[in-house]
């Protein structure tokens, strides 16, 4: 009994040592912790603005813990990912059918309350003027009302993707010139970022990052504050499942994550980071 209390001790010991290591190679101490990303008691309706299916992983603890807020989502997508990995379930022609009925699957997790999902082509919106997806954000804000839109950077696309770009920066444009004119109801977007510590981690071990983070320039916002998702993480890992046909890419979301106990991961990758335009 003696040895079996001295090897959980043991154990314990060690994956308290990862878990402080983790968060110390991860995040950056001088960036604000908040518990919510809205602290208002009464219901907000919260908007996320994204190219692709799967995008709101990224933030996916989050949007988990604003709909146990009690605040509404609405989840709006300019493409169906139609460009992504298969991941050898489906045929390429078939992979934006596939992927709009696993973003539905991930909404019905999320109690999200509406979901649109637009045709523009995944991979090429860059070909396409902005002005195009500042009619559609303006159509989604007029249509839906929100209180609170989350977007990716304008700058960056979080790792480096032009399609994130496109579509954030018109949602930004949108916010600036409209904020202030009278009936417009969205009263703060926030873009979702990661800290210093993540983004060097990244470029050393994330294929992603590494083939499209640009290495000169601005790079991503500085975080105002992150947002603390440990108790969501195993209903992330649900959401990450449903969408099957894009394990790879959230391999490099969240590097061992499958290698790692859910247990120790969720305590090191334990936030997601915000920076709210101005």
């Amino acid at each position: 009994m003696l040895i079996f209390l001295i090897s959980v001790l043991v154990f314990v010991g060690m994956g308290a040592g990862l878990i402080w290591w983790g968060k110390t190679m991860l995040h950056n101490a001088d960036i604000p912790q908040r518990k919510h990303l809205l602290e208002e008691s009464e219901s907000q309706k919260v908007m996320v603005f994204f190219a692709h299916p799967d995008d709101e992983i990224a933030v996916g603890g989050t949007l988990l813990d604003l709909r146990e807020q009690n605040h509404s989502l609405v989840m709006v997508y300019l493409t169906k990912g139609e460009a992504g990995p298969t991941g050898g379930l489906v045929k390429q022609e078939e992979l934006g059918a596939a992927r709009a009925l696993e973003m539905e699957k991930v909404a019905g997790i999320l109690g999200a309350s509406e979901l649109e999902m637009f045709d523009y082509p995944d991979s090429g919106l860059k070909d396409l003027p902005l002005d195009t997806f500042k009619i559609v954000a303006r159509e989604m804000i007029r249509k839906h009302q929100p209180d609170i839109v989350i977007s990716y950077d304008s700058k960056v696309g979080l790792y480096g993707h032009p399609d994130h770009r496109m579509v954030s920066k018109a949602m930004e444009e949108v916010f600036l010139e409209d904020k202030n004119t009278l009936g417009f109801p969205v009263k703060k977007l926030y873009q979702v970022t990661l800290s210093p510590k993540q983004i060097e981690i990244a470029l050393k071990i994330a294929p992603g990052f590494q083939r499209n983070y640009p290495r000169t320039g601005e790079g991503l916002p500085v975080p105002d504050f992150s947002v603390g998702t440990t108790a969501h993480f195993s209903t992330l890992v649900s959401m990450m499942e449903a969408h099957a046909t894009q394990q790879e890419v959230f391999r490099d979301l969240l590097p061992y994550r499958e290698q790692v106990p859910e247990f120790i991961y969720s305590r090191i990758f334990d936030r997601e980071y915000f920076w709210e335009v101005r």
